[in-house]
């Protein structure tokens, strides 16, 4: 008899939510995928480097060509300077690098604060590395930390607090202003950061992205991990990075070699030729998502949910309250697949308790404009 090590963990909402669309052959809102296709040249590049015999294993830290195009982005977007040797490594997704980096630092025993509502890989990572999550709830209407509760959370216990900014579900920001209070609320403490910047580039209305890189004291006790699939729209090719100090990287690494070894060779070719001849490309990101965030809210005006513009991420949050106060947002989402054709993900699943009467669902507008027409067209009918 098998006593499952994740007891409490079954499919993943975004499967479900994905499976039903499919079965039910609705516009799927749910999963966070675009519905078109990455830069033309980056996808040519890497048929270039297929062809070119670039099929076998490329170096366990990722191929050095991509590890410095990394680093110059990284000194370009928030005059940080890392090494691109010692502090940068590619892994096969942004998940598998949070992933390691739990692993490697965190013991039986040990508590991680994590924000709900949460992403949902957090927990099963630290529950695997023999540690505990403790939730501390985010703002109900900002999502904004409650560095009060923050502090209350605090144990000699907490040895990793994990950041997502912008944050998945709320597309919320985390500022400096924000990063500094946390840095002095930690300054004497033994405590790891993970931060999640999956979302780094989709930030919108002239904001600049707070990073981690750029808090000098902060990135000493910090993974830092960003995605490839969220930043050029291949978000099937699962290639990720995590940038950290030298002496957490050795030790991410050690968990790395074992658990995929390293990532896929030819898209890191194609990756790092395409930054180095489009460098220009994250920096359209914000306009290019902010025009597809804007459509999607002016479409969504004439409908009955309520809803504020997100301030980063692909997805957008609305409040149903005076359509179906009746049911809970699993309900919900399952019933507007059903009957509406709209899939969308629920929001209590990101919370350990979630708030009583919250009426959030997330849609995700990473998608092309007859999309989001089409998908908008069914939400006003609600």
């Amino acid at each position: 008899m098998i006593t499952s090590k994740l007891p409490n963990v079954g499919i993943t909402i975004f499967t479900q939510m994905s499976q039903l669309a499919a079965q039910t052959g609705a516009l799927n809102l749910s999963q966070g995928f675009p519905d078109f296709d990455g830069p033309q040249a980056l996808r040519d590049a890497v048929g270039r480097h297929i062809a070119q015999g670039h099929n076998q294993y490329s170096p366990m830290t990722g191929l050095p060509a991509l590890r410095q195009q990394i680093a110059a982005k990284i000194a370009r977007s928030y005059g940080a300077n890392v090494d691109a040797d010692q502090e940068v490594t590619v892994t096969p997704g942004a998940t598998q690098a949070i992933f390691c980096a739990i692993a490697a630092v965190v013991h039986s025993g040990d508590e991680v604060i994590v924000f709900d509502p949460s992403y949902d890989s957090y927990e099963p990572a630290v529950q695997l590395a023999g540690g505990r999550c403790v939730h501390v709830q985010l703002g109900l209407d900002d999502f904004a930390i409650d560095f009060q509760k923050l502090g209350e959370a605090l144990s000699p216990r907490t040895r990793m607090i994990i950041l997502n900014t912008p944050h998945n579900p709320s597309g919320a920001l985390i500022s400096r202003a924000e990063l500094d209070q946390l840095a002095a609320l930690i300054r004497d403490r033994d405590i790891y950061l993970i931060s999640d910047e999956v979302y780094e580039h989709l930030v919108f209305d002239g904001v600049p992205h707070a990073s981690v890189l750029a808090h000098e004291e902060l990135y000493r006790r910090a993974f830092v991990v960003s995605s490839f699939g969220k930043t050029y729209h291949v978000t099937g090719w699962k290639t990720g990075y995590v940038v950290a100090p030298a002496a957490l990287t050795a030790e991410l690494r050690k968990v790395h070699q074992y658990v995929s070894f390293c990532g896929v060779t030819p898209l890191q070719y194609a990756l790092a030729d395409y930054m180095a001849e489009h460098p220009e490309h994250v920096d359209e990101l914000p306009d290019f998502y902010q025009a597809k965030r804007d459509l999607f809210c002016d479409l969504l005006a004439p409908s009955r949910f309520n809803f504020k513009r997100v301030a980063g991420t692909y997805f957008q949050l609305v409040d149903y309250s005076q359509i179906r106060p009746d049911l809970n947002d699993v309900d919900m989402a399952v019933w507007m697949t059903r009957e509406h054709g709209v899939a969308t993900i629920p929001i209590s699943v990101f919370y350990q308790n979630p708030p009583q009467g919250q009426r959030l669902v997330r849609l995700c507008f990473a998608k092309r404009e007859e999309t989001l027409r089409e998908a908008a067209e069914k939400l006003c009918v609600i």
